[in-house]
């Protein structure tokens, strides 16, 4: 209910902001422009851009061949999404990497991830090729991680991030975390608070990264920037969903060589080279401040921090050649990992005894809130993860086994609770 009053809010400030556009287009900005600047400067500090050349060499590679990778292993999917209550196709093709156990979701689609090295599990890939191509990710994970760490230390610094839980302990213990995130627990209390601790932790440390790529020439068609009039887009304008609340975002982009150029039969617009990829920025539902259009070329990354994916929208502009992308994000996991799931089957099994006598199975309680908890938990693992797996999720095999284990318990903590459910 609250995300379908959420679409509707969002679709009635959308028709607002066209009709008082009419035909105009709302002006943008990209660097060729004079102020281009000062206005991000001013009104989109948050972005923090790094171009390719800053980055280590040997993680290009490393990354750069992770994703050919999975091209040649056609690991890249497309998703069916919900919009609106209509199922659309997403016109780029993904694949989520990260922590084992862990799910994202996103337009009421899960997508579970492909995990990667992690000390403590047993994981078994494919090939040897796909457990290089998921070395690499956590490699720019960690990498990403001590850029947004950097990052977010300049702002607190600088006096940007107009936060009062952010205080000289917390910027202390960024520029020690940066270095080699080397301060052992009790050396930390010395110098910040457990809360700044964990508050600047919790905003840094991906969980997961989705990675993204499509081949424009490739597409039939591709919807029309609205606003601005910046072109063809590859990922309209939205909020990230499903993040822990201020964390930042990274994004790494590699644009190649796969399809033939193509001339541009259109205008050139403004400002922007239509065949170049782009990332466009805009503050949200505001017609009095000019977008951004950023180029992507091969390597660059960028990050937004903080709050920035709160106040601003961002679309992803597309340019002509084939592109993938890593986006590293702190995933709002509270209901979206194994953990979670488990505990909440075993929370309704408690309500489930055997008679040593007959080994027969029966109910402790038969109160109404205890059977309503076990049908809604009996309902979650059906249709927020049986259903979901064995729709999309089960594609990532491909890659590796992992989550057939998990995913059978799930199925059998799902059978006894559609055994209670009968008993009532």
């Amino acid at each position: 209910m609250k995300r379908r009053a959420g679409e509707r809010e969002k679709s009635m400030k959308k028709k607002k902001l066209l009709e008082e556009l009419g035909k105009d287009r709302l002006p943008y900005m990209t660097p060729v422009d004079a102020d281009f600047h000062q206005l991000w400067k001013s009104r989109y500090s948050k972005l923090i851009f790094r171009k390719s050349d800053t980055v280590p060499e040997e993680l290009h590679q490393m990354v750069q061949e992770a994703f050919l990778t999975l091209r040649e292993h056609d690991c890249f999917f497309q998703d069916l999404v919900r919009i609106k209550g209509k199922d659309f196709v997403t016109p780029v093709s993904r694949i989520l990497i990260g922590n084992p156990g862990y799910t994202y979701k996103y337009l009421n689609t899960r997508l579970f991830t492909v995990p990667w090295p992690t000390v403590g599990y047993d994981i078994k890939y494919c090939s040897p090729q796909i457990h290089d191509v998921c070395k690499a990710l956590i490699r720019l994970n960690d990498y990403l991680h001590i850029e947004a760490v950097k990052a977010l230390q300049n702002l607190v610094e600088t006096k940007e991030i107009n936060d009062t839980t952010v205080i000289d302990g917390e910027q202390n213990f960024a520029t020690s975390l940066a270095e080699k995130e080397s301060i052992s627990k009790d050396e930390s209390s010395c110098c910040v608070q457990a809360d700044n601790y964990i508050s600047l932790k919790n905003r840094t440390s991906y969980n997961m990264t989705l990675l993204n790529y499509m081949d424009p020439l490739q597409m039939l068609y591709l919807k029309q920037e609205p606003y601005f009039g910046m072109g063809d887009m590859a990922v309209s304008w939205h909020h990230d969903e499903n993040l822990v609340e201020r964390s930042t975002v990274a994004v790494y982009s590699y644009s190649c060589e796969g399809s033939a150029m193509a001339e541009s039969d259109e205008e050139i617009l403004k400002g922007r080279d239509p065949a170049v990829w782009h990332v466009g920025l805009k503050v949200a539902w505001d017609i009095e401040t000019p977008g951004l259009a950023m180029p992507l070329h091969q390597g660059d990354c960028y990050l937004m921090l903080d709050d920035l994916n709160m106040t601003h929208q961002h679309c992803v502009l597309a340019g002509f050649s084939p592109r993938f992308s890593s986006t590293h994000r702190v995933a709002d996991c509270s209901r979206g990992t194994l953990e979670y799931i488990f505990g909440q089957c075993e929370l309704a099994l408690q309500n489930l005894q055997t008679d040593l006598d007959s080994v027969a199975l029966s109910l402790k309680s038969l109160e109404t809130a205890v059977i309503k908890q076990v049908e809604e938990i009996h309902n979650e693992v059906e249709f927020e993860w049986l259903r979901q797996f064995w729709f999309q999720g089960k594609r990532y095999l491909k890659c590796t086994d992992w989550w057939l284990k998990p995913i059978a318990k799930l199925e059998e903590f799902w059978r006894k609770m559609e055994i209670m459910i009968f008993k009532v």
